[in-house]
């Protein structure tokens, strides 16, 4: 590997000086500059050298990334807490309260140790802190990349074992770090001189093979900047010119992970142009295009369409002279400082400004929109997730986010391949996931499934008072919408579980006190759970929540609690119900008839009544009760055993069955419009299926859905017959 040349205190002033002239800020730098060759006096690094060096060495590349004399100053001073026993408050009074706190962060991560993929748990808590340091305030993780990367250049001194760790390490964590905040120069040193340590024999190998192909390479970039130069001064443009080369693991990862050979990476060959404006660098583009055959697909425009970590730049493929091909860039100086130092170029320091961290802070979520989503994300999740669930939702769906979209406002949005308008909405806003009920893609209705695409633009419509769907967790590829509408069903399920009980309670209140006996006397926890056992439930909750679901006789628990028997034939039960002198009783349907627990009742499948139809009961023979609707054709012509049956006003929210029949003029996207319009009345899709008609160009489509009761149904009916090219909707029985 390279050697590095270590600068002095000296050095680091002389670089500040170039962009920091306030004298008090000067002072500061060589007043933390002493503090910390005092503190860490008498104290060497493996490599016998003192350890002040590598002190200079990190205040250094951060003071040639152009950052202010405050992160300079903890860069410094980052290791005086833990190894000079400098306490938080000594280093606050000594300098300053923001200093302490800069300085105590990047010791709590420093302190975190790596151990690999052997204890995923105990590594992802500790990751955990790192990303929860970055959130609250973005200089810890610059002082920290920084300090990984002079440690990294200095690797050898450390033993073979730590050595893997500490790469594997910055790989993992490190690396993807500086890329997602655009620091690309240091990103790719970090990735290069882990991939030495982690793998030195295909280091080597792919060494070798860009050493062999050196010298023609250089000829053939040599030519293009040449024959490019002339064409753009003919034109009168203003720009520099230069050819780059990819770093090594790069080139690695696209051999292993797209399986090419080494001459098929085809941007071995590279160019980049550094030029005025934008209006130069598609200018550029057009000259360029004339002149030489573009390879088609390769064209990206990152300028009108930034990457998430603010990167700007123009690419294109070409096909150049004795048909070699290269990758031309092209951008502003601007847009170059940015590639090269990413959020450290953009906010570089700027001598007489009033610095405030925390609309810094502020500033870099608005421009890095990942960062702002990253953010909340960690103040939501961080003391609600396991350590395991936030890492691995960081690293898919922060880490490894590559495709873009766009809100209609032209916010861009990253996501995971395979992403869903519902992933969208979550990362827009967890209340516009929980309430999302359609989607709009590129200005076409979409169903709630669909994968999105880089350059899609999406809106989310929402409908105040709608949750999400279970269903939803079968397609969702973020963890954070996963997790999200877990903790939502989870409530969810605990609030109805809390009503339910509740409802249990009720029911044994009911049935004691129509047996005669005093409820308060037997509705007592302790007495309640010494029955349990008898129902194979082991509380109190689980008792009443049993009654409630109608899986446990409360006439039992009665029985249990009172030591008294009481039982009805059916006969007798039937003979109540026709002359109707039992009291009215609930069924775990939701409907109330004259009758008693005991008496079997059933929704009829031959016309599927919901809560709020006309309704009738009839008494079958083998079967029990059949609730029916009052115009199902099968009980017109009954007039015997029919029996009086209401829907019981307090069940409500029970789903019930139902089937739709659609008749429409067949067309594109008919059955896909339907569908989503269906979804949108929040209405649970349980099957479809669909048929043409070719002669008469009209389609059938059988739609069985579940929902809570007519109202819905009906607002779903009327909503479909609006759709398109709709000619009826009914609702069939059978």
């Amino acid at each position: 590997m390279s050697d590095y040349k270590n600068p002095g205190i000296d050095d680091v002033i002389r670089e500040a000086k170039q962009y920091i002239h306030n004298p008090e800020s000067l002072a500061l730098l060589e007043k933390a500059a002493n503090y910390a060759s005092e503190h860490h006096a008498g104290q060497f690094r493996r490599s016998g050298e003192p350890y002040i060096i590598h002190l200079t060495n990190v205040a250094y590349i951060l003071a040639t990334m152009r950052c202010g004399p405050v992160t300079i100053a903890a860069g410094f001073l980052h290791d005086v807490i833990e190894d000079c026993g400098v306490t938080h408050d000594q280093l606050a009074a000594d300098f300053s309260e923001e200093i302490a706190e800069l300085v105590e962060a990047v010791t709590k991560i420093g302190t975190l140790e790596y151990k690999g993929k052997d204890d995923p748990e105990y590594q992802a808590a500790n990751h955990r802190k790192i990303f929860i340091a970055m959130a609250k305030d973005i200089r810890v993780i610059l002082i920290k990349l920084v300090d990984r990367l002079h440690n990294m250049r200095t690797l050898q001194y450390q033993s073979e074992k730590s050595q893997k760790r500490i790469a594997a390490e910055t790989l993992d964590i490190y690396a993807p770090i500086a890329h997602r905040l655009g620091i690309s120069s240091i990103k790719n040193e970090l990735e290069d001189l882990s991939f030495y340590y982690l793998n030195r024999e295909e280091y080597y190998h792919i060494a070798k093979l860009v050493e062999t192909k050196k010298t023609e390479r250089d000829e053939a970039v040599k030519k293009m900047i040449e024959d490019i130069s002339a064409m753009l001064e003919a034109n009168h443009i203003e720009f520099r010119i230069f050819g780059r080369s990819k770093h090594l693991y790069s080139i690695y990862r696209k051999m292993a992970t797209k399986h090419k050979r080494f001459d098929e990476i085809l941007d071995l060959l590279a160019i980049r142009i550094i030029t005025k404006t934008e209006l130069n660098c598609y200018e550029i583009l057009g000259y360029i295009h004339a002149a030489y055959r573009p390879i088609p697909g390769r064209l990206k425009d990152y300028i009108a369409v930034p990457k998430t970590n603010m990167y700007q730049s123009i690419h294109t493929t070409i096909i150049g002279n004795d048909s070699k091909i290269f990758e031309v860039q092209i951008r502003t100086e601007e847009m170059d400082q940015v590639a090269e130092r990413g959020i450290a170029a953009h906010w570089r320091y700027k001598e007489g400004t009033q610095y405030d961290a925390k609309t810094e802070q502020k500033e870099i979520e608005d421009k890095l929109s990942w960062f702002k989503n990253f953010a909340v994300y960690t103040e939501d999740e961080s003391n609600t997730a396991s350590a395991s669930e936030y890492m691995a939702t960081l690293q898919h769906d922060v880490f490894e986010a590559n495709v873009y979209v766009m809100t209609p406002m032209g916010r861009v949005i990253d996501l995971p391949n395979g992403a869903t308008p519902i992933d969208f909405a979550y990362r827009i806003h967890t209340d516009v996931g929980h309430t999302a009920v359609g989607a709009i893609v590129n200005n076409a209705m979409v169903p709630l499934n669909t994968a999105l695409h880089t350059g899609d633009v999406v809106q989310i419509k929402t409908m105040k008072g709608t949750g999400p769907s279970e269903d939803w967790l079968k397609f969702v590829k973020t963890n954070q919408a996963r997790n999200k509408i877990k903790n939502y069903l989870q409530k969810k399920e605990t609030e109805k579980r809390q009503e339910r009980v509740g409802e249990g309670e009720r029911i044994l209140h009911d049935e004691l006190r129509r047996r005669g006996f005093d409820a308060k006397e037997y509705m007592e926890k302790k007495k309640i759970e010494s029955v349990c056992r008898e129902f194979h439930v082991s509380n109190y909750t689980e008792l009443m929540y049993g009654i409630a679901v109608k899986s446990i006789n409360p006439t039992s628990v009665c029985e249990k609690l009172t030591n008294q028997k009481k039982s009805v034939s059916e006969d007798e039960a039937l003979s109540r119900v026709l002359n109707k002198e039992a009291p009215r009783r609930n069924s775990k349907l939701g409907l109330i008839i004259p009758g008693i627990e005991s008496m079997r009742m059933s929704i009829a499948h031959c016309c599927l009544p919901v809560y709020g139809d006309d309704i009738i009961g009839f008494i079958t023979k083998n079967d029990g009760v059949k609730v029916h609707r009052t115009d199902c054709p099968n009980i017109q012509n009954s007039k015997s055993r029919i029996i009086h049956v209401e829907w019981d006003e307090g069940e409500k929210e029970r789903l019930y069955d139902s089937r739709i029949i659609v008749l429409a003029r067949d067309r594109s996207f008919l059955l896909t419009d339907i569908v989503t319009v269906v979804s949108q009345c929040k209405v649970a899709m349980e099957s479809v299926s669909a048929t043409v008609n070719h002669e008469s160009l009209t389609a059938t489509i059988k739609l069985s859905v579940r929902l809570h009761d007519r109202e819905q149904l009906e607002n779903m009916l009327a909503n479909v017959r609006k759709v398109e090219s709709v000619i009826s909707v009914e609702r069939k029985a059978y």
